[in-house]
């Protein structure tokens, strides 16, 4: 019986979903690229301060949120709030990038930051380079999504549904509507997934301490009597996590966010320029909420101790379907994997525009088809992460280690290249293979963290030293056009009645 309830309000307010996404999209074939690629990837560059906050904040807070973040809390404690610090911080990073890369894809009509690369060094095979490199980085999360809303879908059903159909559901939902509602679709589901989020943590907020333990007094008491190693670095065990890690790391993401492809993507949906100021001054407000599974995770000591492994990610969960009626705990599992949906459909949507755009249009035949092109290559992507999710789970989630830090080695090319002329394409290419060489090296051989630090930060620098060297000492790169044409500008710095 409480599987038949769980499982019968997941089961509506995912046909809701799919139907807010159509709905979302129904009639839209005006705005930029009169309902093509631009309409569904960047929602036609058209989107207000509520739907970008409500996407981005989509993005920050995935499945991870309810089950690694929890997972991490059970763990190790206090190390896990890099990802409140890294968030925050790279909210104040996009407060000045995201207006740049905003203006100039607006000004030449770009797409995503393969689009960029690819117009600054004017080689579009280097755009499909990034895309193909920028796919290695990004397909672990989709594995992850689809692994986190499986799980949930089979602990919200008690085990009536196996982790394998769980896992295929996941799937099925998200790339059937992405394909058809692009990010605007994403943006109006964000406004549900976040109601449902915000009311849900609120309530298990105050629910498992005043249930379990009588309220936040008795709980913390026996958190810093019985579990004080949980509350400082590096927290519980030998996990090397210590405060420089913790510096380096939350400082290296902040960068790294504000190139993400995914962020890219919610950037250049704004209608505005100061849309995206709005979005980053209110953005930190909603990182509130990662405090909640932090400390439900490391409740989870004190009620179902023991969990090892994979299963510290349930800690939260288990709270859930241990104390708590059927149909809310359906209600909990349609938030968690909402904050799946949401931010896989635009990691999906973004591998699809960029192959689409900087890959397949390369091909002639392709080259005015980039809205089906790019469509095919989300179901494609799609099948593959569901695929290695049966046959090689390990795998991926092996790659999803470097994912981040791997990603960070596109700051230079990306970031210094928008605004330093000088960095030629054999400097940013020489930095980028060094520093990812790196960083798969120490993470492939189990050295991350590095003399206590994170790897892709040391990497990262290898990489722009590089960069600088063989910019200086190699020839200068001709490029007869204008400073305008090349470099990335604040919109702020735009001549009067320029939006």
């Amino acid at each position: 019986m409480n599987a038949a309830v769980a499982t019968s309000v997941f089961g509506v307010f995912m046909v809701a979903t799919v139907a807010l996404g159509l709905f979302a999209v129904r009639g839209r074939r005006g705005g930029e690229g009169g309902g093509g690629l631009a309409e569904w990837s960047v929602g036609g560059r058209s989107l207000g301060t509520v739907f970008i906050w409500v996407l981005m904040a989509g993005e920050g807070y995935t499945s991870f949120s309810y089950l690694g973040a929890a997972g991490w809390g059970y763990n190790y404690g206090a190390p896990v709030l890099y990802v409140v610090a890294y968030m925050s911080c790279g909210y104040a990073v996009g407060y000045v990038v995201g207006p740049l890369l905003w203006a100039y894809a607006r000004e030449h009509g770009l797409v995503g930051i393969t689009d960029m690369v690819a117009h600054r060094f004017a080689r579009p095979w280097l755009g499909a380079l990034v895309a193909v490199l920028a796919t290695v980085f990004l397909l672990p999360y989709i594995q992850l999504q689809i692994t986190g809303m499986g799980v949930v879908v089979s602990t919200i059903s008690y085990g009536a549904i196996s982790l394998n159909w769980a896992y295929f559901i996941a799937f099925a939902v998200t790339t059937g509507f992405v394909v058809v509602s692009g990010l605007r679709g994403s943006a109006w589901v964000s406004v549900l997934k976040d109601v449902l989020v915000i009311a849900t943590l609120g309530f298990l907020a105050i629910y498992v301490p005043v249930h379990y333990f009588d309220g936040y007094g008795p709980f913390l008491d026996r958190l810093v009597t019985e579990k004080s190693e949980w509350l400082t670095f590096p927290g519980h065990g030998d996990s090397g996590l210590g405060q420089a890690w913790f510096i380096t790391t939350s400082f290296l993401n902040s960068l790294t966010v504000v190139i993400f492809p995914t962020t890219v993507a919610g950037y250049l949906g704004a209608k505005n320029a100061d849309v995206l100021r709005r979005n980053a001054m209110w953005l930190p407000a909603y990182n509130v909420l990662l405090f909640v599974p932090i400390l439900l995770g490391m409740a989870a000591l004190f009620v179902v101790p023991g969990l090892v492994g994979a299963e510290s990610n349930l800690a939260l969960f288990k709270l859930v379907v241990d104390s708590l009626p059927a149909w809310s705990v359906g209600i909990i599992g349609v938030a968690a994997a909402l904050s799946s949906i949401v931010p896989m459909a635009v990691f999906m949507l973004v591998i699809g525009t960029m192959w689409g755009r900087s890959v397949l249009s390369l091909v002639p035949r392709w080259e005015r088809r980039q809205k089906g092109a790019a469509q095919l290559v989300v179901v494609v992507a799609g099948s593959l992460a569901l695929l290695l999710t049966y046959i090689a789970p390990n795998t991926l989630v092996r790659l999803s280690l470097i994912s981040y830090e791997g990603m960070a080695q596109l700051l230079p090319m990306v970031l210094l290249g928008l605004m330093w002329r000088r960095l030629t394409l054999t400097g940013a290419m020489s930095g980028l293979v060094v520093g990812v060489g790196v960083v798969c090296g120490f993470v492939f051989t189990e050295n991350d963290p590095v003399w206590g630090v994170n790897a892709g930060i040391v990497a990262l620098g290898a990489n722009l030293a590089v960069a600088l060297v063989v910019t200086y000492a190699g020839p200068r790169e001709r490029d007869e056009r204008p400073d305008e044409e090349v470099l990335a500008r604040d919109d702020l710095d735009a001549p009067a009645g320029v939006s």
